[in-house]
């Protein structure tokens, strides 16, 4: 298969898999924001962006538990290495390239240290997409369907989580430039609802 054929069908994979459905603009955004980061560095765009698309796999209904004590002790990232390596080879993803792959979606979480340059890129963007405007939109609509945020509280807390600890983790000088706004636009969110609660509860 060419290129655009397996690139096509990882594509359709995740767009059909993606549930709900709101997941599902992260991994094209995702992939143009790791391809942003390299600035011009060197780097197998087939690995990035089958890392890109397959990445969050695990987090999917239909791919991850529903119960919530199995849901809170889920490793999703075990679960897509396991699991893409054998969707890739169905689509005619190079067999070579597969291994690389699935290394920078074992390393794309922030406690995780990337051994490859695709890994660093993938997981750089990936903690800038937990940044911003972007970031806001994504953990908002979580509330209520997450075992992490129960109420708006818990959103509250787990953006200024990633906003005390996030810009940190940054390894590469062209996301550090990209967080700068991020960090000033979710700053100022938080700000915001703070003193719009005015101590009361969310």
């Amino acid at each position: 298969m060419t290129q655009s054929g397996y690139r096509e069908a990882i594509a359709d994979f995740i767009c059909a898999q993606a549930k709900p459905p709101d997941k599902f603009s992260h991994q094209p955004r995702l992939y143009r924001l790791a391809r942003r980061l390299a600035e011009g560095k060197p780097y197998d765009d087939d690995v990035l962006y089958a890392a890109a698309w397959m990445h969050d796999l695990g987090v999917f209904l239909g791919h991850r538990p529903e119960a919530p004590a199995a849901l809170a002790a889920w490793d999703h990232v075990a679960y897509a290495a396991r699991r893409v390596p054998t969707i890739l080879k169905q689509f005619g993803f190079p067999e070579a390239k597969i291994p690389a792959t699935i290394e920078a979606i074992r390393t794309h979480l922030p406690s995780r240290k990337p051994t490859t340059l695709e890994g660093t890129l993938l997981r750089d963007a990936d903690l800038l997409e937990q940044l911003g405007a972007i970031a806001i939109l994504r953990v908002v609509s979580k509330v209520g369907r997450d075992t992490r945020f129960e109420r708006h509280a818990d959103a509250v807390q787990g953006l200024r989580r990633n906003l005390e600890y996030l810009p940190a983790q940054l390894e590469l000088a062209s996301a550090r430039r990209l967080a700068e706004p991020r960090v000033k636009a979710l700053k100022a969110f938080l700000e915001a609802v703070e003193a719009e609660a005015d101590g009361s509860d969310l």
